[in-house]
């Protein structure tokens, strides 16, 4: 009888079908893997994002609802899952075990790890379970499912039951419809609330700065503009894009463009900051000092060389903010750095002389050998200061052309510099006379000279005329006259021409070669026989 009843049973166990894990969704298709935690976490991750809802769900545990439903519910599930983790729990696949026993410290479950709701912890675990082959999976455990909804409640999109289901079926590059509506809103929206907070935040401001007796703040505040607009556009965008919901690299990638955004405002404001106080410390100096030149021209030579000195250590902090925020570029400068035996070195004689010109910069800008504005002459060439940068001086030359030089070439040659300790200077002009000229007179056709044609070029303290040198058929005179470097030129040239014209009038004056014949007496010791002996007394 008992083996009779025991044969019975093996038979009604033979003919019942074999227990199989989310029957309502089918077989899965060969390329999903649940054979260990990591494959499953990063393949319902690969699908959700793609859109393909109803493959992630086959990497849920949905054997609690019943099988007509589960194809349905679980590929909703899947894409509430999918926002829940992008936003609360960002994955780090490399931390999920790569094997199939899962992680030798847990039983069962692999813990991916919590999400804070309602004053409680939710786990997010992966369990291994047993397939309908027989073959045992890992999949989002059944308490973890029904968490989702919970979850998404809390943390998910909060249009989803006013916007039509288009919006939430299909992806495009990893985003659905309604996450592209959402940051064409969120570019477009807050690039035009960023230009209006701009202008409401800078005529607050303006009127501000009226209340001063300043200007300095006035024009600082005029420089803010496009600078301000920035970091408001950067706030506005992460703010905006967070509540998308979007998957964890495009999040990143947004993150990094407003923190961008914002050192490049930094660095914008910084550059116009020094332009306004350079210039407007430039202009109170002129102001209280009209008539000392020296002052202002070393003045303005100083603030522009150091303008160029901050205006390069901006650039170069901003760029190194910039670029690290990027692993790869920190991996690359953390390993430089690591291995800067002969490449330090190598770098360092190849940068040697980009250093030795920077801090020749900064010692012409300390020493001042030449100012903004100076008469040099350098290379046999005349001219004028117009630029001075961290690397080369400009000089304007007196036919418009511009002659480049090595701002070294300013420590290590000799120059000169004509109006280096005052702006006015003494020129000659040499003239060659004959004896009867009179000096005199010549001394008070200068003065005339200077006195009302050259008035507008003469500085009024020098004028002179002396007999330089006595020739053996001329007279050596120069003219002294004094004027300001600018002009000292064109008054020696002017002194010349109307001497010369003077001169001319009086060509007793000028060089003359003079010949002249006298009678000759020969004187003998006797008388000629024609001439006769002398009477005796």
């Amino acid at each position: 009888m008992s083996r009779a009843f025991l044969a019975i049973c093996v038979a009604l166990l033979a003919s019942l079908p074999a227990w199989a894990l989310n029957t309502g969704l089918g077989a899965p298709p060969p390329t999903v893997d649940r054979l260990t935690p990591q494959a499953t976490v990063k393949g319902f991750l690969a699908e959700a994002h793609a859109g393909n809802y109803a493959l992630a769900a086959h990497y849920l545990d949905l054997d609690y609802l019943p099988r007509d439903k589960q194809a349905d519910a679980g590929a909703q599930l899947a894409r509430r899952l999918k926002f829940v983790l992008d936003r609360k729990l960002p994955v780090d696949l490399s931390l999920l075990s790569a094997e199939p026993e899962g992680d030798p410290k847990e039983a069962r479950f692999d813990q991916i790890g919590t999400i804070a709701l309602a004053g409680a912890e939710v786990p997010i675990r992966v369990q291994r379970v047993v397939d309908n082959g027989g073959a045992l999976v890992w999949v989002f455990n059944e308490s973890t499912v029904k968490e989702v909804d919970r979850l998404f409640g809390a943390y998910g999109p909060v249009l989803t039951e006013v916007l039509p289901d288009f919006f939430f079926k299909r992806t495009v590059l990893g985003l659905e419809a309604w996450q592209w509506l959402g940051l064409l809103v969120v570019l477009v929206g807050g690039w035009a609330l960023s230009l209006l907070l701009e202008r409401l935040t800078l005529g607050f401001t303006q009127r501000l700065a009226k209340w001063t007796k300043f200007t300095w703040d006035d024009a600082l505040v005029g420089a803010g503009r496009g600078p301000l607009r920035l970091p408001y556009f950067a706030l506005l965008l992460a703010v905006g894009t967070s509540l998308l919901l979007l998957p964890q690299p495009v999040q990143t990638v947004f993150a990094r463009l407003s923190y961008s955004l914002t050192i490049i405002a930094l660095a914008w404001f910084i550059l116009r900051f020094l332009g306004v106080s350079s210039a407007y410390v430039q202009e109170r100096v002129a102001s209280k000092n009209p008539d000392n030149g020296d002052r202002i021209r070393g003045l303005n030579t100083q603030l522009t060389v150091m303008r160029h000195v901050l205006e390069v250590a901006t650039y170069v902090i901003a760029a190194a903010l910039l670029l690290m925020q990027f692993e790869v570029v920190r991996n690359v400068g953390v390993s430089l750095l690591a291995s800067a035996g002969i490449a330090g070195l190598v770098i360092g004689l190849a940068a040697q002389k980009s250093i030795s010109t920077l801090l020749a910069g900064i010692q012409l800008s300390i020493t001042q050998p030449i100012r903004m504005g100076d008469q040099v002459v350098v290379e046999g060439e005349f001219g004028t200061i117009e630029e001075i940068s961290l690397t080369y001086v400009v000089v304007r030359i007196w036919d418009n052309r511009r002659l480049v030089i090595p701002i070294t070439q300013f420590l290590d040659k000799p120059f000169q510099n004509w109006s280096r300790s005052r702006s006015e200077m003494l020129g000659e002009v040499i003239l060659q006379v004959d004896y009867f000229c009179d000096i005199d007179v010549l001394r008070a056709e200068l003065k005339r000279i200077l006195e009302n044609e050259g008035r507008e070029l003469w500085d009024g303290k020098v004028q002179t005329v002396v007999v330089l040198n006595v020739l053996d058929k001329t007279l050596s005179v120069r003219a002294l006259v004094s004027a300001p470097a600018s002009k000292l030129f064109d008054l020696r040239c002017l002194v010349r021409e109307r001497l010369v014209v003077f001169l001319r009038g009086r060509p007793g004056w000028l060089p003359t070669v003079r010949s002249e014949t006298r009678p000759v007496t020969v004187v003998t010791d006797s008388p000629s026989p024609e001439q006769g002996q002398a009477p005796r007394a």
